[in-house]
């Protein structure tokens, strides 16, 4: 059944092969953890006190809750499709209840801290590929606040330099268009003409190792992370909190919540307005430092 769903995910829902591998991982771990404790080979066999016993073990033996949340979900997502494929006629997952998550706000690079990070990749040598590189990959994810995912399928054919437009395929192959500034354009033409002096370059892929590779996550996380030592006192430093930072300064300046909403590519408004939260709590701050009668 679990490789009949994978397959459901990865053909029908076009998951990417990241997320396909995760679901993986999460439902043979219940699959094994049925045949260790109950002797259960059939994971449609499994009943809600199996379940809830796994998510205890899991607990039990380190795993943080949002881990915990993941695995849920991935097992939520199986017998939801079991049930439309008539392969079950109940939910055993149905009343789980799952544990709490702490609220903890993303580590947001300042503004002005950004500018100093693009300031320093601009004044790296130019005649190198290396430094155009990633000054490009750090300007992609706070100009147009793209995943580090779509950042590595970016093409040259979804990029419009007359119009400046990206064309990016996100989650679930959605595609949204993104549109930039000419700063961005600029740093893209320099990049696009280094690109061409490769001896060796891997498809039509916009951003490429040294030798001429597609590029891949660990790459993208080391040029973000090099990037932001010294110049922001966040601790995760990483792609995904620059496009954090994209969103937010967005809605520090007042944009619309459903601009901000199709920019990131987000499914539903009520992702994008954690943002507006995380200005409100800004403009808390700003209260409490100014005003005389604030902490009274």
């Amino acid at each position: 059944m679990v490789d009949d769903f994978i397959i459901y995910i990865t053909t029908e829902k076009r998951y990417s092969i990241h997320t396909a591998e995760a679901y993986r991982r999460d439902l043979t771990q219940f699959c094994q953890f049925l045949m260790l404790q109950y002797q259960i080979e059939d994971i449609k066999h499994a009943n809600f006190l199996m379940i809830r016993s796994w998510i205890a073990n899991l607990a039990e033996v380190g795993n943080e809750n949002k881990s915990i949340h993941r695995k849920i979900s991935s097992l939520k997502s199986l017998y939801k499709w079991a049930i439309r494929k008539n392969l079950l006629s109940f939910d055993p997952i149905e009343k789980l209840v799952r544990p709490k998550l702490k609220k903890r706000l993303a580590g947001i690079v300042q503004a002005g801290e950004m500018s100093h990070v693009l300031e320093t990749l601009n004044s790296n040598d130019e005649s190198e590929f290396p430094s155009l590189r990633d000054d490009l990959v750090v300007s992609l994810l706070y100009h147009c606040g793209i995943r580090r995912a779509e950042i590595i399928d970016l093409v040259l054919n979804n990029i419009n330099l007359s119009s400046k437009i990206l064309k990016v395929r996100g989650k679930g192959s959605k595609e949204r268009m993104i549109p930039f500034g000419d700063e961005l354009l600029s740093k893209l033409l320099r990049y696009i003409n280094k690109r061409k002096d490769l001896k060796y370059r891997e498809g039509d892929y916009l951003i490429l190792t040294n030798t001429g590779s597609k590029s891949y996550p660990k790459l993208i996380h080391r040029i973000v992370e090099k990037s932001l030592i010294g110049k922001t006192t966040i601790e995760q430093k990483s792609p995904h909190s620059i496009r954090h930072s994209f969103a937010t300064h967005l809605a520090d300046a007042g944009a619309e919540m459903n601009a901000i909403k199709s920019l990131m590519g987000h499914a539903s408004l009520a992702s994008t307005q954690f943002y507006t939260h995380l200005s409100v709590e800004k403009l808390k701050e700003s209260y409490k430092a100014a005003h005389p009668s604030a902490n009274l």
